[in-house]
């Protein structure tokens, strides 16, 4: 008999339904009750009363029975009457007939994709149906099997925290009409968490027959690392976390997919580099002692720098030709219409996705007709909707304006910190470039084994400089998440939507600014403006840090070496972030539970045990994937193998956050999402900008046009060589001509530097030299080449908008079959309404015939009907 009540036991506590075994978990709330805490005492009794007015059905495991004897979890079931009345307001979408349209042809070659496929009943879960809006009073019209199951749990676990979100914890004759919600409760302390349950454990399917598993088949199919090549189970994820994280993993799949693409085009682009080597006769020039070796350059910096030979930059003259030659150009066309194909394929996936899920009517005005708690509380003031004509809460237009004008200046304020941020650093590269030259003049680094002939003083300045731009974006991040949370819950947004959306802009503006500020600087400002030797500009005007010049190689290096350390830095950082910080919390959490024996240890408790998914948690994981897009593309003529970095991170990236969703967070609410919002327009407006930017670091970074025009206009005899190139670059500066300032100290110049016998210095310009009549003032082919640099940025972005225009308009949005599709419902929802209707109406005529005394039938009038609770 005791083996029997041990057994029964551990059923009952290790199960997602209430003691009698029958009724459904729907979610859970849980709290520890204080000594003093009477006022939450008191909260709480109002509370659970009110929602059991609303109809719910609560059940509450003591504290004895948990595993640190402190905690009250009160279990919630949602009954079929509650279900089908929400179901009916939220106009949840129900099947009503099998799908009758013939499923896709099958693919050519589909045996090919066997080793990615999964089975079929993981990626179809559900039978596919016609679906409509579920209406209460024709129950019948549905396909209706089993009422405890027909809502599966996800949308059960939605209609009761739209419940708890709008239910009050206040006694009838009370004043405050604010109390309101569980996510006020959960602020004050009242309640310590609030989630539905997972159904089951990740690792082993659920013992209990009546429950579905799905956590371990999406452990087992979809979370463990390696299925990396596997596809993804999207209709399952849909079904077990609801739409808005389905659209998520979605889209990360379909934008992995697509890094394929642009990966091999950008391995093949680095290997065209690579394997072009003997033919980079620029580079020879100045590795080779007879024309390197003799050509003496001015210092690159005032006082502590010193002369010194082009020779010394033979390494990175080499390292600079891997990514910055003709296979760049194309590369950097090429991914100005990858991001056209991406961004329109997205939307036909979308579209398949919205029809498939049963999204295609649900529009933004649904949203609108649920308003965030915090909106209706603060709003004290009502007026008409001239919609709807009812009275609605809104806030005052002097009120929002001086909210939005605040919220404006405080991101204003953040960019601008930003730029400070940036500005310092800068002037960290100019003080510290001095030093560093001072420090190598006699090349202490060549004693260091393998590497120490690669450090130059340019290389280790723009590391270090990288890795502490690193830092300070890592920790602006943080303050700045608070910052921009707090201004966006200032501005009272009027639905979930909006305040997401709102959110976005601030932070993707600042991220932005944030990632993208420093590699701006060396693609567009670095070596820009130095002026020349006698004439050199320096920062802020005043200031004794002198502009930084870029190395004879080119600036395009320092671009690459700032992006990977940015990108590298941030993915890697971003994983750990990601899957080490949760699992490191739920293990110190759970390490009392592990004690017990499994039996004791119960689904709320080891739900209680995870971390709880925020309902920013997507937000953050958009952003991240959003700010990778931007490297891949605005900078991408810098370097690619960036798009072959994020494929790497991707593949890995589904997985972490699959197998962080699946076993380190509690199961989030289910929440709905016919796209990935504004994000969309985001990425749209990045495409555009990355077109530009390509084109300007091709152009202005790159020494591409100034070596194609020195190849067809000024190479000698015309032979198309680039025989000459690095003398005819490099104006000639007379030493003497220095004036203290800029002169090098004694000591400084290398001991093979002879005053006497060396009179003139080299700097990268086209300048004429010294004695001439127009000396040191630019030369013709300094114009023609800017000219040259002016028609390609013309012409690339033209070439490039005008294919990606005409790709947009080629491939339609919504692809022709599910337009036929969604037609097909529609007409299909109409008749067999009708019919129905028809039918309903026979059947009331016979019965009237059939009893000649009965009174007349009443037809109610269809109203619009109310929630009739004491709740809402």
């Amino acid at each position: 008999p005791n083996s029997n009540m041990f057994w029964d036991h551990q059923e009952i506590k290790d199960s997602v339904f209430f003691r009698d075994g029958k009724r459904r978990i729907d979610f859970i709330l849980s709290y520890v009750d204080d000594r003093d805490g009477e006022r939450k005492q008191e909260r709480r009794k109002e509370y659970e009363a009110n929602l059991q007015k609303a109809g719910l059905e609560l059940e509450t495991e003591d504290q004895s029975e948990s595993d640190d004897g402190k905690t009250y979890y009160v279990k919630i079931h949602t009954p079929w009457d509650v279900l089908a009345t929400y179901a009916d307001v939220l106009k949840i979408k129900v099947p009503f007939k099998a799908n009758d349209i013939p499923a896709h042809k099958d693919i050519p070659m589909n045996w090919l994709f066997t080793p990615f496929r999964l089975p079929n009943h993981i990626m179809n879960p559900e039978p596919d149906y016609f679906t409509s809006p579920f209406n209460k009073e024709k129950i019948d019209f549905f396909l209706i099997d089993d009422k405890e199951t027909f809502f599966p749990p996800s949308v059960r676990n939605r209609i009761v925290y739209y419940i708890l979100a709008r239910c009050a914890y206040y006694k009838e004759d009370s004043d405050d009409k604010n109390k309101k919600g569980i996510k006020r409760l959960l602020n004050n302390g009242t309640y310590g968490a609030a989630f539905p349950l997972h159904d089951s454990r990740y690792w082993k399917a659920s013992r209990d027959p009546n429950s579905e598993s799905e956590r371990f088949s999406l452990y087992k199919h979809w979370a463990r690392f390696f299925s990396f090549f596997k596809e993804q189970p999207l209709n399952l994820i849909r079904k077990y976390y609801g739409e808005k994280i389905g659209i998520y993993f979605a889209w990360l799949g379909f934008y992995t997919e697509m890094l394929f693409f642009a990966a091999v085009v950008g391995l093949i682009c680095f290997l065209y580099g690579l394997f072009t080597f003997d033919d980079n006769v620029w580079s020879k020039e100045i590795c080779s002692e007879e024309i390197g070796g003799n050509i003496i350059m001015c210092p690159l910096c005032d006082k502590t720098c010193g002369y010194w030979k082009l020779n010394s930059t033979c390494n990175s003259s080499w390292q600079s030709h891997m990514f910055d030659n003709v296979g760049t150009v194309f590369f950097a066309i090429f991914m100005g219409i990858w991001v056209t194909l991406f961004l329109e394929f997205w939307k036909r996936r979308q579209a398949r996705l919205e029809y498939e899920w049963d999204l295609v009517d649900f529009e933004e005005e649904q949203q609108q007709l649920q308003l965030r708690p915090e909106y209706e509380i603060k709003c004290t003031s009502r007026r008409l909707n001239r919609v709807t004509q009812e009275m609605e809460p809104y806030f005052p237009a002097k009120s929002q304006c001086a909210r939005t004008f605040l919220s404006g200046a405080t991101v204003i304020f953040w960019i601008s910190l930003i730029i400070a941020c940036i500005i310092g650093v800068i002037a960290y590269r100019l003080a510290v470039y001095a030093a560093f030259a001072s420090i190598m003049k006699d090349s202490p680094t060549n004693n260091i084994h393998m590497v120490g002939s690669l450090i130059t003083p340019q290389l280790a300045t723009s590391v270090t400089a990288s890795c502490i731009n690193f830092v300070i974006i890592m920790i602006l991040n943080v303050m700045y998440e608070r910052v921009a949370i707090w201004i966006t819950d200032m501005e009272i947004p009027k639905t979930h939507l909006e305040y997401e959306n709102k959110l976005t802009v601030k932070m993707f503006l600042f991220q932005f600014v944030n990632y993208y500020s420093s590699c701006f600087y060396v693609a567009f400002f670095k070596g820009k403006f130095v002026g020349r030797p006698g004439d050199y500009i320096y920062m802020f005007g005043w200031s004794k840090l002198r502009n930084e010049e870029c190395d004879p190689g080119g600036c395009l290096i320092e671009l690459t070496t700032q992006l990977v350390i940015v990108m590298a830095g941030k993915q890697v950082w971003g994983n750990i972030q990601e899957a080490l910080v949760p699992w490191l919390l739920n293990w110190w959490g759970s390490r009392k539970a592990r004690s017990h024996p499994e039996s004791l240890y119960s689904r709320w408790e080891q739900d209680h045990d995870l971390q709880n998914f925020s309902h920013l948690g997507l937000f953050y994981e958009y952003l991240e994937m959003v700010i990778q897009f931007g490297f891949i593309t605005l900078f991408v003529a810098s370097f690619p193998l960036a798009p072959l970095l994020a494929l790497l991170n991707n593949i890995i990236e589904v997985r972490v956050d699959a197998w962080k969703f699946t076993t380190q967070f509690r199961r989030p609410v289910a929440a709905k999402a016919h796209s990935i919002g504004a994000w969309q327009e985001i990425l749209n407006g990045v495409a555009v900008f990355s077109v530009v930017t390509n084109a300007f670091i091709v152009a202005f970074t790159s020494d591409m046009i100034p070596r194609l025009v020195y190849m067809y206009a000024y190479s000698p005899d015309n032979d198309l060589s680039m025989k000459g190139y690095i003398n005819n670059s490099l104006s000639v500066f007379n030493i003497s001509g220095f004036s203290e300032d800029n002169r090098p100290d004694d000591g400084e110049s290398p001991e093979w530097f002879n005053s006497s016998v060396i009179t003139t210095c080299r700097y990268r310009d086209y300048r004429y030299p010294p004695g001439h009549e127009k000396q040191y003032t630019h030369t013709m082919q300094f114009w023609h080449i800017l000219a040259a640099k002016l028609a390609f940025i013309i012409i690339m972005e033209h070439v490039v908008f005008m294919v990606k225009f005409f790709v947009a308009w080629m491939i339609p949005d919504v692809p022709a079959e599910v337009k036929a599709r969604v037609k097909r419902e529609r007409y299909l929802i109409q008749e067999y309404l009708h019919n129905y209707e028809v039918e309903n109406l026979k059947i009331q005529l016979s019965h009237r015939n059939d009893d000649c005394s009965s009174n007349p039938v009443d037809y109610p009038d269809i109203t619009r009907r109310e929630v009739l609770s004491e709740c809402l």
